[in-house]
């Protein structure tokens, strides 16, 4: 349970309908097997115990006090096991039969939560409970309070707050009130049918209703063994969390018991940035204890979380990446009144990133490609492979072509400054960089033009830009895509021209795609690549889930460890993580004053770095306390 991670577990037992006592067994060997696997939170279906095709049995004596004896039964079973189990079981109070979940640990039933909305159907057995109305019970030898807004809390960790639902309560504002109650994970007991479409209607809802409440989503459905008569179930399992799926058992899919690690301090983050959600609503909390274990996470984290997983979605994702981007400049151009755009166009991946982009947004105005001007400026460590590609690309796509060698101007510069060219210090590098930037800007100004950025959102994290060079432009196209995303978009697109038979342009990319990230301002040596950015900052597989983890969620640099520990297993070594884990808080921290001064672009994900509201942050922050030590 350290760092907010909890295990989640949907069971669907195999039981005969209208048999309790002969159903613990099936259960009770699912609570052993969840509790084994380190679940902390177990849900099973809707009347589980009896199954919830009883028909008019569940108004039988005999059915009744065998639910109860089998609830006895499996709270006893539980003693010792500090974990969280929801059980599905009509309850008779006061001459009235309830739908109910009991909750169950430690040999304890911890409380009852009855069904508040019911179908036509099961008015004929059941009651509805009436939102707000409390009662205690002695219930299984245990004094039970009968609510339907419970929340149960854990004393070893109280920021997990759990709360259930049942059948179609999951369809009523019951979510709601127990989100304000503190409620962050819904056990969801269900009896739904299979029905064509209904598979899709569940997830929907199970989805949308995580995202909307910032909340984990427990769904457990009747299995196959309760099928009768007019009805089929299917054990559709689903666990969610803040509107995705985290794990999943198809309809007939067959598992008995689906889990998942949800990061309740994810949802905690969520809430407090959402000013709309308060926790004001009046319930019943009851404590209890849950065993002190730390939750595997193998298998749980994404080494690229920026990447959604299949290969399918991921084209979907690069597409409409490519469409954000170049939407937004074609918006800039016409607001702007732009005659063009320029593009220093190096041969690397970012910069052969943005002139697709460019590319694609004056297809959007119906434009031609040639009031795009590309300009390569090679200098003291352009190797013929960088030019050659920036060349192809800028023929290819039919735009206006520019080569101005600046090592000229660069070594004019130097003695005009003072400078040694043999010291090859930041002053050596930034140079160039900024002579670039000062000839596309005047190229531009020159007809009207807008400069278009090239920087990325890794390299805005990591300050791996010069300050008022490569880091300033009229309009940043790839300022909200980080690293590891710019090579899937370029991937996708050059597949992309395969198809279309744009072979060369094809093959141009995927050499560029094959090139080291460099920004070629040292010397070559033998005509290669002198400096491999890589090397110098550390791996951008690293340094973006660095960032995604620490932006995205404001995780502590011992969670993120931790994390990427389970990710990259096998990849990269604690040292090589530490390591960068380290350079990467301390440069992120320092280099903030260029963030505060970024030119406009697209954000196309939940991570960005605007600093007109994405992210606020003072460039003279303090990070000494991010430092990790393992």
């Amino acid at each position: 349970m350290k760092h907010g991670f909890v295990k989640l577990a949907a069971a669907v037992p195999e039981i005969l309908i209208a048999a309790p006592t002969k159903n613990t067994d099936a259960i009770c060997a699912l609570i052993d097997k969840a509790y084994d696997e380190g679940v902390h939170v177990l849900a099973f279906p809707e009347l589980s115990l009896t199954g919830a095709t009883c028909g008019d049995l569940f108004l039988t004596e005999s059915l009744i006090q065998n639910t109860l004896n089998a609830l006895e039964t499996v709270k006893k079973h539980t003693a010792g096991i500090k974990m969280l189990t929801f059980i599905g079981a009509p309850i008779q109070v006061h001459g009235k039969l309830y739908n109910c979940a009991a909750a169950i640990s430690d040999g304890e039933i911890l409380g009852i939560v009855p069904k508040t909305n019911l179908s036509a159907d099961e008015m004929r057995y059941f009651r509805p409970w009436h939102s707000g109305e409390t009662m205690y019970q002695e219930f299984a030898g245990d004094m039970a309070l009968f609510k339907a807004e419970h929340v149960f809390i854990p004393e070893e960790m109280p920021g997990l707050r759990v709360a259930c639902l049942i059948g179609d309560d999951l369809y009523s504002g019951a979510a709601d009130t127990l989100a304000k109650m503190g409620a962050d994970v819904m056990a969801v007991m269900a009896a739904s049918p299979e029905l064509i479409g209904r598979e899709e209607y569940r997830r929907t809802v199970v989805t949308a209703s995580s995202g909307r409440l910032s909340a984990a989503y427990i769904y457990a459905n009747a299995g196959m063994t309760e099928s009768t008569t007019d009805s089929v179930y299917g054990g559709h399992c689903i666990i969610a969390s803040n509107g995705g799926v985290l794990a999943e058992n198809l309809p007939f899919g067959g598992r008995d018991l689906t889990t998942a690690v949800a990061d309740v301090q994810h949802l905690e983050h969520d809430r407090m940035k959402n000013p709309g959600f308060d926790i004001t609503g009046e319930g019943a909390w009851r404590s209890f204890c849950l065993d002190l274990r730390d939750t595997d996470l193998t298998g749980a984290i994404s080494s690229h979380p920026f990447m959604p997983d299949g290969e399918e979605k991921r084209k979907q994702h690069c597409a409409r990446i490519l469409e954000i981007q170049a939407h937004g400049l074609a918006k800039r151009i016409k607001a702007a009144y732009a005659k063009g755009c320029v593009v220093a166009l190096s041969g690397g991946l970012d910069s052969t990133l943005a002139l697709i982009v460019t590319v694609r947004a004056m297809d959007i105005l119906g434009r031609d490609h040639s009031e795009i001007t590309t300009v390569t400026m090679p200098c003291f460590g352009t190797t013929s492979r960088t030019r050659s590609n920036a060349e192809s690309l800028a023929i290819e796509f039919g735009t206006a072509f520019r080569c101005i060698d600046i090592k000229e101007a660069v070594d004019l510069h130097f003695r005009d400054i003072g400078h040694d060219p043999e010291n090859l210090s930041v002053v050596y590098e930034n140079a160039q960089a900024r002579e670039r930037t000062q000839i596309i800007m005047d190229i531009a100004n020159a007809d009207g033009s807008l400069v278009i950025g090239t920087g990325d959102l890794s390299e805005l994290a990591l300050g791996w830009a010069t300050y008022n060079g490569d880091h300033m432009s009229n309009y940043g196209v790839n300022g909200g895509v980080p690293k590891t995303l710019v090579r899937h978009v370029v991937a996708y697109y050059a597949d992309v021209c395969e198809a279309e038979g744009k072979t060369e342009l094809a093959r141009v990319f995927r050499d560029v795609l094959a090139t080291p990230v460099s920004p070629e301002l040292l010397p070559a040596k033998d005509g290669e690549i002198a400096q491999k950015t890589e090397d110098i900052v550390g791996p951008y597989d690293l340094h973006d889930f660095f960032i995604y983890h620490f932006v995205r969620w404001g995780e502590t640099p011992e969670k993120i460890f931790r994390e990427a520990q389970a990710a990259f297993a096998g990849e990269f070594d604690d040292e090589t993580i530490e390591k960068w884990i380290n350079i990467f808080f301390r440069r992120f921290y320092s280099q903030q004053f260029k963030r505060s001064a970024l030119p406009d672009g697209p954000a196309v994900g939940s991570v960005a770095f605007s600093p007109r509201g994405a992210w606020v942050m003072p460039s003279d922050a303090c990070g000494w306390e991010m430092k990790f030590e393992k």
